[in-house]
């Protein structure tokens, strides 16, 4: 999901010095120790829950939006970043509260409205998923991410036509996109339109990802 694209941007954290060791290590050990000195900090709780999350260690990260939000309710970064570690954590019923509190904030967001049907695929609530899928295209006809989404979600219900459909209206709004190329190659072959899958995988090296990547998909042609 977009999560990690957006996290340095959106919790901005400066490493002023590294060790021989890991870097992200580096820098949360200096967030966790600048904590010590200011604990009611929560522009540093979010650094150090975004540090974290890096590092997939999800509770750890819960536990500081916890707290964040235990002061600030309305807190959308800690409500939105909480929503995705507990759907690493598995807990997809607070994933999807926590998405739907957001909502209440800031309705018709775009990446909670994604996160949460994206969730309801996940946790095999195929109508809700594929309802609220549609409405976010409906909503934001264009934009790449919401039709490659549907495309994923249709994809995994193995309604193969459409997610061939959508990943070429995704590929409209953002032709270059290597990942929708290949999923849409992967369905192509799957239906057996191997001269089309082709044309994708090309595509693909043309923009500079070497052809030797892309044996699997290759050897899969007639």
């Amino acid at each position: 999901m977009l999560l990690f694209s957006t996290l340095t941007a959106l919790l901005p954290i400066t490493v002023t010095a590294q060790s021989k060791g890991n870097p992200l290590r580096d820098s949360l050990a200096q967030a966790t120790q600048a904590l010590s000195y200011y604990p009611d900090s929560i522009d540093l709780r979010l650094r150090k829950a975004a540090w974290n999350m890096q590092l997939d260690e999800w509770q750890y990260a819960k536990t500081e939006y916890d707290y964040v939000l235990a002061k600030q309710p309305t807190n959308i970064a800690a409500l939105y970043y909480r929503a995705y570690c507990n759907e690493r954590l598995h807990r997809y019923n607070f994933a999807r509260l926590d998405y739907q509190n957001l909502l209440v904030i800031i309705p018709g967001n775009f990446e909670a409205r994604l996160g949460l049907a994206l969730l309801d695929q996940k946790d095999n609530h195929y109508t809700e998923a594929l309802d609220g899928i549609n409405r976010l295209v409906t909503a934001y006809p264009d934009s790449a991410l919401a039709w490659a989404a549907r495309a994923g979600i249709e994809e995994e219900q193995n309604m193969l036509e459409l997610a061939e459909y959508d990943y070429g209206e995704a590929l409209k709004r953002d032709k270059n996109n290597t990942h929708y190329l290949l999923n849409r190659a992967d369905i192509r072959i799957r239906l057996k339109r191997f001269t089309e899958a082709r044309l994708d995988l090309d595509h693909i090296v043309q923009l500079g990802t070497p052809k030797a990547a892309l044996k699997e998909w290759y050897n899969k042609l007639r």
